[in-house]
């Protein structure tokens, strides 16, 4: 797999980070929707540890010159881009957090919560027995049930998402391997106070662009980082999932902030 692809021409002023951890490509309908008035890049995630991760995207961002750059990330490409910046503050101008998960322990325990209660009986059970696979030792199908799990808590983070979205999905390479191990980092990382500690060390400003529908609480984004960040700003979006662009109410909103957060 390519570690990154590009829209447009150098230089480019914005990457955009996928989620996850273990679902590169997903953010490949964002960077083409900005590609008509920006040049961007999207970095494909393909290390097994979190500073593994952190790494690799920094020499990814090296590589491409230019810089500093404004970092979008979404989901667990939040926190990593958020690491990124904490670690490396040269190589980023701006940070945008897109549905990021809670900066503390306190506010995670909702989220499986939120989504278990939007699924019907069977797709719980489902649901339940898909977690224990993907987190279980690995398998020959583990990969598949990771991707099945991501096609039902996707339906569970949206609130009225555009009905040609599912299709994309099959553009997301899935690797349940890469999930297991980052997010294992990742959860230690937020449980031992690290992930918010990292604030002290951010230099630019933040902004955070958040659904009203995701189960990930906002409360766990606004409240962490207006305490630990001197230039930080919360947006909320209206009628909107955990993926703002696949949105019918919520996706032209979306894209006119994220544009005018990367230009100034």
């Amino acid at each position: 797999m390519e570690n990154i692809r590009k829209y447009g021409k150098a230089p480019f002023k914005a990457a955009l980070i996928h989620g996850g951890p273990g679902a590169a490509g997903e953010m490949a309908p964002v960077a083409a929707a900005l590609s008509a008035d920006l040049s961007v890049l999207e970095p494909l995630q393909t290390a097994c540890s979190l500073d593994g991760q952190a790494e690799e995207l920094k020499e990814l961002l090296q590589k491409e010159g230019g810089g500093p750059f404004v970092l979008a990330g979404f989901s667990w490409g939040a926190w990593l881009a958020f690491i990124l910046a904490s670690r490396h503050p040269g190589l980023v101008k701006k940070l945008i957090l897109i549905g990021s998960g809670p900066f503390e322990e306190q506010y995670s325990h909702a989220v499986t919560g939120t989504r278990f209660a939007r699924l019907g009986a069977s797709e719980r059970a489902e649901a339940g027995e898909l977690i224990k696979q993907v987190e279980g030792p690995a398998s020959p199908g583990q990969t598949a049930a990771f991707a099945r799990l991501g096609g039902l808590l996707a339906r569970t983070d949206a609130y009225d998402p555009e009905p040609e979205e599912p299709a994309r999905a099959g553009g997301v390479a899935f690797d349940a391997g890469i999930f297991q191990k980052v997010w294992k980092d990742a959860v230690r990382f937020r449980r031992s106070g690290a992930l918010l500690s990292s604030a002290a060390l951010i230099k630019c400003p933040v902004t955070a662009i958040h659904g009203d529908h995701d189960p990930h609480p906002a409360a766990g984004v606004s409240k962490p980082l207006k305490a630990a960040l001197k230039d930080f700003k919360f947006i909320p979006l209206k009628d909107c999932g955990h993926r703002p662009w696949i949105e019918k109410a919520a996706k032209q909103n979306f894209y006119d902030i994220l544009k005018k957060e990367i230009l100034t």
